[in-house]
């Protein structure tokens, strides 16, 4: 870590090649100590050698080079002119200088704390991502810590800054695994929080409750997570003491034997997480108040609250002890920290959001557990507490439409874990269309957690949706839990390398304009790309349009195996598709890993997995599952899906590691993209090695597939028989192939959906 400069008030350090802090101080005091943001700034290991590094005088101050900065300060106060960082590597020495003070040029977007009351995009904070190949975390701001204690803060000297200067270029992953190490690793989310969630702003009984969840059963409708809103505890409390927002106490008139409640979630399958208000702290009507108030030295006679105060170690100690402790005893898994109060404390420029968020994980991960907590988003560093709440949605087109945007922008500033209202919480209309595209949205997000607010009409219950929301909404929560194995592997590699869940495409192709273009397509883990249908069904054609552009090479649709070919510079289309179907994209090679059977409540391990393959390439899935338990005993057990595409042979195993984690012995059911053929493997032991040979479907019947989607469309037969005519002469024996089909169907007077539509169909592949 050396120093590249140092006088009495400024201090510059090559962290990496690729990484500069500047420090400014009145005072000349400089800080070595964690903050809030920043947990390790020793980036360059001893192993690596010296940090190549040329440092020479430049106008009474300093000129160094690295491999990926040059940076020159005047020795001055900091200036524009006086102190510039230019990122190398072959970008403009224009746009890719930044000098101090100044915004950087094209910045990428990164997060905000809520979605609360956006209809639509909103202003998002700044990322450590540009397509100038420099960002800036400013970290002036954030408090020293001081001690072991997350409450051992102080502030910063008035006027102090603190920033660090990422210059990697384009090399976004590689500016983002700095921007790990230097702010602390994402950590493995527990396996229960990729299955559904259900959660309603809603007074529940637990009969109430019970009786829901035998309809979801009866329905084949999988969850993993209970969330149980506010009205678990006492809200209608005497006005002298305060509102009902905050509590501690369960609610015995809704709830008669919490112990017994709480004990059916579990034995359904379900992890329960109850909402907390803290703000009002704990008052007198609460049961925990008598051995809250004397751990805190106050009479419980006097009736005198014990307020809230995060920066007490004191108080949290007590917290977890009295109020936090019994409750995860009677089963409480995690909580759900609904902070909406404010930003102070009585330290100033402490958030007690942040403090909540570390407190709670810090606690969980004390107990043993692998920690969790769901809550908002606290600024830079986050990453290291999901789950992120982002706050009461509204139901709207516009509101859904920006969802995908806002979450794949958050992996900008390392942030891979946003649960969204899905369906929305309030306002706007009953709308069958929007509730299913939000439902298939949420399969194709970091968390899929239903919700809605307390209106009787508000509910996202499937049946309220008539028949056909009902079926299709019910897929898509199925198909969620079937996605569990792939979830988990990208799960493991977001806490490994740092990769969010939900990525954006310019990620992966930085040099590409289409990939900023279309910012609601994005990389969902390794092998799929998304693009989710977020606008109404075009009239006439009962189809939606979605704009994509596919990277280089073959892609297959998920849900039909129709195969694209995107050549070797991408490709842009217009996706059309009917309201059963997400436009969702596996990249040839892929081995897509499948909860195999009927799912069900939970996150079990499967004995039956269903493997789909995607040929036109070699590739594979490396299959990673464990017990879901604390890092310091976790078992973890590796299992290669290879498939060799010349061979037309998928290889399964044998599984690695501790093997104790998995099923003795498990089916494979195996099965090409597009076709119905399924190849099943039975009973074969995790430690063995087995294999199967996939033949080659066939050609795919276009012809067919622009029947059915001619025949659905709501337009004038005469319309039909024009363009069926047209694509019979072109796709039969001897006809003048997809191109030429396309030209006459646009020339055909047609409607330009159907055109669209027909012309993807036919021009696939």
């Amino acid at each position: 870590m050396p120093i590249v400069h140092q006088n009495d008030r400024c201090r510059l350090t090559a962290l990496t090649p690729h990484l500069l802090r500047i420090e400014w101080s009145p005072s000349g005091t400089f800080t070595d100590d964690p903050t809030q943001v920043v947990v390790d700034r020793d980036l360059w290991g001893a192993d690596r050698g010296e940090l190549p590094l040329q440092v020479e005088p430049w106008r009474g101050g300093v000129r160094a080079v690295s491999d990926g900065f040059e940076v020159r300060y005047d020795g001055a106060d900091p200036s524009a002119a006086g102190l510039s960082v230019q990122a190398r590597g072959g970008l403009t020495s224009y746009h890719s200088t930044w000098r101090f003070g100044e915004p950087v040029d094209a910045p990428l977007p990164g997060t905000t704390r809520t979605l609360d009351d956006a209809d639509g995009p909103v202003p998002l904070e700044p990322s450590i991502l540009s397509r100038s190949g420099l960002g800036v975390l400013d970290d002036s701001r954030s408090l020293v810590r001081t001690g072991p204690e997350l409450t051992d803060l102080t502030p910063r000297e008035p006027g102090a800054v603190d920033l660090y200067v990422f210059t990697h270029g384009l090399d976004f992953r590689g500016a983002l695994r700095d921007f790990h190490a230097l702010t602390g690793p994402v950590p493995r989310v527990p396996r229960f929080v990729l299955g559904n969630w259900w959660s309603r702003y809603h007074p529940y009984s637990a009969d109430e409750y019970a009786a829901l969840l035998d309809r979801f059963a009866a329905d084949r409708l999988p969850f993993s997570v209970a969330v149980i809103d506010m009205d678990w505890h006492l809200v209608d409390v005497d006005p002298q003491i305060g509102s009902g927002w905050t509590g501690y106490t369960w609610n015995r008139d809704l709830f008669p034997d919490p112990q017994a409640f709480l004990d059916d979630l579990h034995r359904r399958g379900l992890k329960v997480t109850l909402n907390d208000h803290p703000a009002d702290g704990i008052r007198r009507h609460e049961d925990a108040y008598p051995a809250m108030a004397r751990a805190m030295g106050i009479d419980p006679a006097s009736g005198e609250p014990v307020e809230f105060d995060p920066t007490s170690e004191r108080f949290w100690q007590a917290f977890f002890a009295h109020v936090a402790g019994p409750l995860a005893e009677q089963g409480v898994d995690f909580w759900w920290i609904d902070w909406q109060q404010g930003t102070h404390t009585a330290l100033p420029g402490l958030d007690p959001l942040w403090l909540l968020n570390e407190r709670h994980f810090a606690q969980q991960e004390a107990d043993g557990l692998r920690p969790l907590v769901f809550s908002r988003y606290a600024g830079p560093g986050s990453h290291r507490t999901p789950i992120g709440f982002s706050g009461d949605s509204l139901i709207s087109w516009e509101s859904l439409a920006f969802q995908p945007e806002f979450t794949a922008s958050a992996a900008n500033i390392g942030y891979g874990w946003w649960s969204h209202d899905i369906g929305g919480h309030w306002a706007g209309a009953k709308d069958v269309e929007l509730a299913v595209r939000w439902v298939q949205l949420g399969v194709w997000s970091p968390v899929n957690r239903l919700h809605a607010s307390a209106s009787p009409f508000q509910g996202k219950e499937p049946w309220r949706f008539g028949p056909e929301g009902e079926r299709l909404m019910g897929e898509a929560l199925r198909l969620r839990h079937r996605l569990l194995p792939y979830l988990a592997t990208m799960a493991e590699r977001a806490a490994v390398e740092g990769i969010s869940l939900v990525e954006p495409v310019y990620h992966r192709h930085p040099g590409r304009p289409e990939a900023y273009a279309h910012r609601a397509t994005f990389f969902f883990g390794e092998d799929l790309l998304c693009a989710p249908a977020v606008t109404p069904r075009l009239p006439g054609v009962g189809l939606s349009a979605t704009p994509v552009w596919l990277p280089p090479g073959p892609w297959f649709d998920l849900q039909t195996g129709r195969r694209y070919d995107a050549g070797e510079h991408g490709r842009e289309l217009t996706a059309y598709r009917d309201l059963g179907q997400t436009a969702v994209f596996a990249r040839a090679g892929t081995v897509l890993p499948l909860t195999g059977g009927e799912p069900v409540n939970g996150v079990d391990l499967p004995e039956h997995l269903e493997l789909v393959v995607f040929p036109g390439a070699d590739g594979g899935h490396l299959l990673v599952e464990d017990d879901d338990g604390p890092e310091a005993t976790r078992s973890l057990a590796r299992t290669p899906l290879r498939w060799d595409d010349a061979a037309r042979r998928l290889v399964v195993g044998p599984a690695e590691g501790d093997l104790g984690v998995l099923p003795a012995t498990r089916t494979w059911s195996v099965r090409l993209a597009g076709s119905s053929e399924v190849h099943t493997l039975g009973d074969v032991p995790v430690g063995e090695q087995v294999s199967v040979e996939l033949p080659d479907p066939g050609a795919p019947d276009v012809l067919g597939e622009c029947f059915a989607l001619l025949d659905a469309a709501q337009v004038e037969h005469a319309a039909k028989e024009r363009a069926w005519a047209v694509l019979r002469r072109g796709l039969g024996d001897g006809g003048a192939g997809p191109a030429r089909v396309a030209d006459e169907l646009r020339s055909a007077r047609l409607d330009d959906a159907l055109v669209g539509a027909l012309t993807e169909i036919v021009t696939a592949g």
